[in-house]
């Protein structure tokens, strides 16, 4: 049986355009507003656009929209599985592929909100969009176009201004969109009178927390047996969840998440709860995973498992993190160790190679300023940072054929490393020039000063900083001689 003659889709009005159909959103937005519909009057649905070419909307409206989210964790000491049945997505709609039909929704009148995850890439201007594209190619760039397009619809109607909640991993990832769908509103020239309409529009900067591993492959039948129907769209998550709203303008009685007791905060200034997400739970993900993967290791669980690994990660969390971030200490432990407790849920099997996607950036965000300000408080080196900056370094050396990377790990197990494409050439030059000297000590010293010299990576040169240089290129012969575990053994002793 599937999922269609299991469950019936619930027609409601559409009030959400959602730019992304990946696990995340279907786990975290969709899973709210399904929660909302529920709880509270709220009455509506989501109605997806999908931001690439290709994508699962086919996949999608095959199952009319409809799938089943498995919530899984501990919580009171207990183990917990939730099972339930999303019914919040109308249909997803292929811009490519449907372009009418998409831009058609900007004459809706109910649409209200717009939520996104176009990847952290995605919020990013693009010169050769223009306003006449089916579609554009960037997502500020078809935001623009249908702004544009609702407004003239509506006659500037502020009444009809949409509010936009990006859930990108940028920071102020709301002002990023609202400054590029400027600029495209200013070269474009579409007029003063829809640029001040733009101000009636909300472009909210967003905080979320969850850790979604998605569909769950190895035990999908198992889970149609339990379920009674086949779903190809279960997706996994953790039982946390968090989303913090920064905004100037007060959403929360149209989202009345508070109503339907889920952890939403709507704030004036969601500093804090960012820096703390981003600099102890991104950070301790982004500090172990190139070394923990490297050793061997598979998943976050087996991390924590791992004494040697988890004595690491712990050791950066609570004597180089936290001392290094203002606030309350007692807070930031607390939180610290909900992350543990999370990271080492025992039915998310949350993969490291998914994690060190795009790792030249999200070093920089996550775990470069907590190494810089423990150097300024305590004036040396924090020996994991530095560490985990090494074995960052070791983690891009690999052969690039056909702009794809694949790295070498124990055992002559090739992996694939995913980034940018610039950066992939980048560290394959930077290995292939120094590749043929035959001493540890110089190769990892030039390999080393290279890397960290990059200014376009780390928005400075890090071969600047007294005495990084050096450790980094200990730590890279360390492990090129006595390999990770021996490295490892040393810094988080």
């Amino acid at each position: 049986m599937n999922m269609n003659e299991n469950v019936k889709p619930v027609k409601r009005p559409e009030k959400i355009i959602q730019y992304g159909e990946g696990n995340f959103l279907r786990a975290f937005v969709d899973w709210m507003i399904d929660i909302l519909n529920e709880q509270t009057d709220f009455n509506g649905n989501v109605v997806v656009a999908q931001p690439l070419e290709k994508g699962m909307a086919d996949v999608i409206n095959a199952q009319n929209g409809l799938y089943t989210t498995v919530l899984r964790g501990v919580q009171d000491g207990k183990t917990v599985e939730e099972f339930r049945t999303i019914t919040s997505i109308s249909r997803c709609v292929n811009p490519y592929t449907q372009f009418d039909e998409y831009f058609k929704l900007a004459e809706n009148p109910d649409i209200r909100f717009v939520v996104s995850n176009t990847t952290e890439a995605g919020i990013a201007y693009n010169a050769a969009d223009r306003l006449d594209d089916r579609p554009q190619r960037s997502f500020p760039g078809k935001v623009t176009a249908f702004l544009y397009k609702r407004f003239g619809h509506f006659h500037g109607s502020p009444d009809k201004a949409l509010v936009f909640i990006p859930c990108e991993l940028i920071d102020k990832n709301g002002d990023a969109l609202k400054e590029i769908v400027l600029r495209y509103a200013k070269e474009w020239k579409l007029g003063e009178s829809f640029i001040t309409w733009l101000e009636a529009c909300g472009f909210c900067n967003s905080l979320v927390d969850r850790v979604v591993p998605g569909f769950p492959k190895e035990e999908a039948e198992v889970l149609w047996k339990k379920l009674g129907y086949v779903d190809n769209l279960i997706d996994m998550a953790e039982i946390f969840h968090l989303w913090v709203i920064e905004t100037k303008r007060d959403y929360s009685a149209e989202l009345p998440f508070d109503k339907a007791g889920l952890n939403v905060m709507f704030t004036d200034d969601m500093s804090f709860y960012r820096t703390r997400k981003v600099r102890i739970l991104n950070g301790a993900h982004t500090m172990t995973v190139p070394a923990a993967f490297l050793l061997g290791l598979d998943t976050v669980e087996e991390c924590c498992k791992d004494t040697l690994v988890s004595t690491y990660m712990k050791k950066g969390i609570f004597e180089e993190i936290i001392p290094s971030m203002e606030g309350s200490e007692t807070e930031l432990i607390r939180y610290a160790n909900d992350v543990l407790d999370r990271f080492a849920n025992p039915y998310i099997r949350h993969l490291l190679l998914s994690i060190t996607l795009n790792s030249i950036s999200k070093f920089k965000t996550r775990c470069l300023p907590s190494l810089k300000a423990y150097i300024q408080e305590k004036g040396k080196l924090p020996k994991i940072l530095t560490f985990s900056l090494a074995a960052l370094i070791a983690f891009y050396n690999g052969t690039l054929v056909n702009g794809e990377m694949t790295g070498i790990r124990a055992a002559r197990e090739a992996y694939p490393i995913k980034d940018n494409e610039e950066e992939l050439k980048r560290f394959a030059e930077i290995y292939k020039e120094n590749g043929a000297i035959d001493t540890l000590a110089p190769r990892a010293r030039t390999i080393a000063h290279a890397a960290l010299s990059f200014a376009d990576w780390w928005g400075e040169d890090l071969s600047a900083i007294p005495e990084l240089e050096d450790a980094v290129a200990a730590h890279l012969e360390g492990m090129w001689k006595n390999g990770v575990r021996a490295e490892l053994e040393k810094v988080a002793a």
